[in-house]
């Protein structure tokens, strides 16, 4: 009796909120979202900045009430994790924007296009921060032989003021530590080569790929009307053997294919190497382990984003390549090194086969 009760005053009170009564219910929005409506009354205006509208109809002695709301994501009240965030910032969005004008303008498939806008960020962007990477690798290689000089010079000017001072050696280390710094980091200042400029290419590259990975997941997804639209058209945008860019390729030819490129140019960055310390060695097996990892995680995304992953990884093999031609090096007036040969592609490939064909 008393549930029944209950529900018969919530069901008067509601009742009587939509018919222009006194008491009025608050209702707690879970969720909102936008979807397309056609704008049909006449004093209603169209947003500022473009979109659609929501309208939410409720019956009353004044007539229909409307709610307009501008046009934006589905949103919880929750607060979103760290993904959706990630998923909703603004570079994803931008890289969004990069792709639907580059299909736009030049009016290929998507597929195309991916591979398109891969090759020309790639081409534009780390391209030249690659060769920006091997002049400071090669300026850093060029004063190892001038530090290792002045490490000589200074572990005797240490010696030598020890037995001034009567320093222990745990005083002569810290002394030849803190000066061997500072004369190395003048040495970084003169030739503006710090190591941390050798990384540059990693800490753009890497936000990059994220940012238009995850682009790409929110237009095959369509989580909201506008890649919805734009869903249908990746839908029918695959070529061959992923017709569809928004399911993932069945058939494992293009994440296989990642894995044994990443490999690759892994197994190449190591075939340069004379004698590779114990760090580059770990680095060299972690790189791998990633490779590989890739492999199944290809396989549970949409297409578009494996064709993304793929043609960029054989872009990066390119330019790897395109680096170590002795005419590209000159022309970007890097340095020459120990390590350059005037046949590069004829060594690399020697090194190869006698490392994996014999």
């Amino acid at each position: 009796m008393l549930w029944q009760s209950t529900t018969r005053h919530v069901m008067a009170a509601c009742q009587r909120t939509c018919l222009g009564g006194r008491l009025l219910l608050k209702p707690q929005v879970l969720r909102v979202a936008y979807a397309s409506f056609s704008c049909e009354h006449k004093g209603l205006r169209k947003p500022m900045f473009g979109g659609n509208f929501v309208r939410l109809h409720c019956p009353s002695q004044f007539g229909s009430s409307v709610l307009v709301l501008p046009p934006q994501r589905a949103m919880s009240s929750d607060r979103p994790g760290w993904y959706e965030s990630l998923a909703d910032s603004t570079p994803v969005h931008m890289m969004e924007q990069l792709l639907v004008g580059v299909q736009q303008t030049t009016g290929l498939p998507w597929w195309a296009s991916i591979v398109c806008t891969t090759l020309a960020l790639r081409t534009t962007v780390t391209l030249p921060l690659g060769a920006y990477q091997m002049v400071v690798i090669a300026k850093l290689e060029a004063l190892q032989a001038e530090i290792a000089e002045l490490a000589k010079r200074l572990r005797y000017e240490v010696s030598v003021r020890a037995k001034q001072q009567g320093w222990s050696e745990k005083a002569c280390r810290y002394h030849f530590r803190k000066n061997l710094k500072r004369i190395v980091s003048e040495l970084y200042v003169r030739d503006n080569c710090h190591p941390f400029k050798a990384s540059l290419l990693v800490w753009v590259q890497l936000p990059m790929w994220v940012s238009l990975s995850l682009a790409l997941r929110n237009l095959s997804l369509g989580l909201s009307d506008y890649t919805t639209a734009l869903q249908a058209e990746l839908s029918v945008g695959g070529a061959l053997w992923f017709p569809d860019l928004t399911l993932p390729d069945s058939t494992w030819v293009m994440p296989v294919s990642l894995g044994l490129v990443n490999l690759l140019i892994v197994e190449i960055s190591t075939l340069r190497r004379i004698e590779a310390s114990n760090f580059q060695k770990y680095v060299t097996i972690f790189f791998r382990g990633i490779s590989v990892m890739m492999i199944p995680i290809a396989a549970t995304v949409p297409s578009s984003m494996a064709v993304y992953w793929l043609s960029s990884s054989f872009v990066g093999l390119g330019h790897n390549l395109l680096l170590r031609s002795p005419r590209f090096r000159r022309l970007c007036r890097i340095p020459t090194t120990r390590l350059d040969s005037d046949t590069p592609y004829r060594d690399l490939a020697a090194a190869f086969i006698a490392k994996f064909l014999k």
